[in-house]
This record gives structure tokens, sequence and C-alpha cells, in this order.
């Protein structure tokens, strides 16, 4: 390698976006270590293969991981990194998770959030469990941070629970121990309510307050746990519900056998045939007969086709043995609920409808 080949570090810093001091504090800590350094002056001088390792030492620099760690990173292969930058953001969520409930928890202790609007009291391990099955029917979109939360509607002896990611729309009501005090509604994060389940679970009655920005979850004889609310307007998913058309076939069915049968079903995209006394899960064309589950069918017959990571979570979040599928037709969404409990209600998208929710 020529002198030519190389570019001293005022150039280098400029084309990375470090800067000098750092890259000299890089190169004592053996992470980037110059290509050659004059022997006289001790100038350093960086090659053009070393760019991209530098701007990749930055920006792992700059989501806070530490030196061990980028280490590690820049040297494995990209399964590897990958794995090691996924635990990285896993440990910054649950450590930003923590920060904001212990900050709230000390908000609360100097007095800066008062007893708020009663929403609901409901058994833990009820809630608890509506939360996780609801949740199912979440994303994470940039941009559209509403369809990662859960809305909640408080009145009357009810309190309704829906999540949707546009192609999939899950709602459980639940009859509360004590009803809320006046109508409420609001969009909580999904991720706030994911860490607070496992300890709303061990809750045998759990008080849920409204607050500016907020709901609290009031757990007698453990740490109350705060859950932010999103700013941004949920889908009007009443409206969808209300323009369903008439219901033209009915099928109950096994939940385990027809989960089954989707688990060995090897592509991206299902259809079930709805026929006779039973459901077909097979591939979108008719050249492959697919697995059968007997089931309880009422109306037309009818073949739907849906993206298998549409219809699983639907699926696998039924109360109960059995699963009840209302169709419409076929490029109509299709409503699954428990059989034996109607309160929790799925709408799964079939991939030929044009817009989702």
């Amino acid at each position: 390698m020529t002198r030519s080949d190389l570019m001293p570090i005022g150039a280098f810093a400029r084309r990375t976006g470090l800067t000098s001091s750092a890259l000299r504090f890089y190169a004592d800590s053996g992470l980037l270590p110059p290509a050659e350094v004059d022997p006289v002056t001790g100038y350093r001088y960086y090659a053009t293969a070393q760019v991209e390792r530098a701007r990749a030492l930055r920006r792992l620099r700059e989501i806070a991981m530490p030196l061990a760690g980028v280490e590690a990173v820049l040297d494995a292969g990209p399964e590897e990194a990958a794995r090691l930058l996924d635990a990285h953001l896993a440990r910054i969520e649950g450590d930003a998770a923590t920060a904001r409930q212990k900050a709230a928890a000390v908000r609360s202790a100097l007095g800066g959030d008062r007893a708020g609007l009663l929403i609901a009291t409901v058994k833990g391990p009820v809630l608890a469990d509506a939360v996780e099955q609801v949740l199912t029917a979440t994303a994470h979109e940039p941009g559209m941070a509403v369809l990662g939360g859960l809305h909640v509607e408080a009145g009357g002896e009810a309190l309704a629970l829906t999540a949707t990611d546009r192609y999939r729309l899950s709602t459980r009501t639940l009859a509360p121990a004590r009803p809320a005090e006046q109508s409420w509604s609001g969009t909580v994060d999904g991720d706030d309510l994911r860490a607070a389940a496992p300890e709303v679970r061990r809750t045998p009655l759990v008080r849920i307050e409204a607050v500016p920005h907020g709901i609290w979850l009031r757990l007698p004889g453990r740490e109350d746990r705060h859950c932010r609310t999103l700013p941004e307007r949920f889908p009007d998913h009443r409206q969808l519900l209300a323009s369903l058309g008439e219901v033209t076939t009915r099928a109950t069915v096994p939940k385990e056998p027809l989960l089954r049968a989707l688990e060995e079903h090897p592509g991206d995209h299902v259809t079930l045939r709805v026929s006779g006394h039973a459901v077909t899960v097979g591939p979108p064309d008719d050249q492959h007969p697919g697995a059968t589950v007997a089931a309880t069918v009422r109306g037309e017959p009818l073949e739907i086709r849906f993206a298998t990571t549409t219809l699983y979570p639907a699926l696998s979040t039924a109360i109960g043995p059995d699963v009840m599928l209302d169709l419409r037709g076929r490029d109509q969404p299709v409503t699954l609920r428990s059989a034996d409990r109607g309160d929790l209600t799925t709408l799964a998208m079939p991939v030929a409808l044009d817009h989702p929710v």
C-alpha cells in the first residue's frame, strides 16, 4: 500500500463522521487502528477500505453500544451481528421501560399524579389474558405508532379492548367488577401493557385509572404500573364492524387440529375451503388436496384465501377448544370467535381485500 492510497486523520474524520479525537481513542482501544503511522512525525493515516468499518462503529456508538459490544459486532458474521444488535436493542428497550416506570412512581410519590378517573376494576388474570390476546393484532410501523397500541373503551357495564394491524382487528369485551365512573376511551401503548401484564396477572383485582397522557394500573400489594396513551387517532373500527355484510356461512371447528393444519402448511398464503362437514386447509391452487378438519358447517360452500401470518395468530388466541368462523363471501372479512365465549372476536382480512382496516 502506497502513501497515495492513504488519507490523513482529518480527511478520514470528514469521510466517516468521527472526530479526530474519537479516531485516536478508537485507535488506542484497538477498535480502529490506523493503516500506517509515520515513525518520525507520528501522523496517522487510514485506508479507504477502513471507511465502512469506521462508519459502522460510529452508528453503533450512536445507539449506546459499549466498546466490547461494538468490537463483537464488527468482527462477527452477518447473522451473529444481527443477533447481537437485537440483544442490545432489547436491553435498551428494557432499561427505558424500567426508567419510565420508576419516573412514574417518583411523580406519584411527589404528588404529581393524583388519583385518576376510574375506568374499571377488573380481575388481574382476566385482564392480563385479554391484553395479551388482543395485542397479537398490533403492528409496529414507522409513522403509525397507533397500530402498536390497544384501544380501550370504558362505559356502562363493559370494558372493550381493541387492536388492529390493518389486516386483522381483534377485540375483547370484559365485564368489570366495578364499572367506569364515566365513559372514557383512549389508545394505550402496547409495549407498556405487555411489560405490565405479568404483574397484572399476579394481582387478584386491578383498578384502572385514567390520568393525563396515560393510565395507572393500581396493583394492591405490588408496585403500580403506568402505561402511556398515544396521541394518534385510532382507526374507525366501529364503522368497519357496522359495515359488515350478513353471514352466509358459519363453521365451528376444533381449534387444535386447525392450528396443526396451518403449521404444516408450507406457504405464505393459505386457502380455507368450507363445505359439507369439514374445513380444508390447502394451497391457493386446486392441485393439492390440503389437510381436512371435521367441522360443523351451516350455509353455502365457500373458499377464501388468507396470508398465513394473518390467520394463524387470529386462531391461536381463541379461548377454548373450538373456534367459530363467520364468513360473508369470497373476498369479505371473516370473523373468528371463541365458540363457547364470544367476548374475544378477531376480524381477519382476506388477501383479495384491496383496502385494509
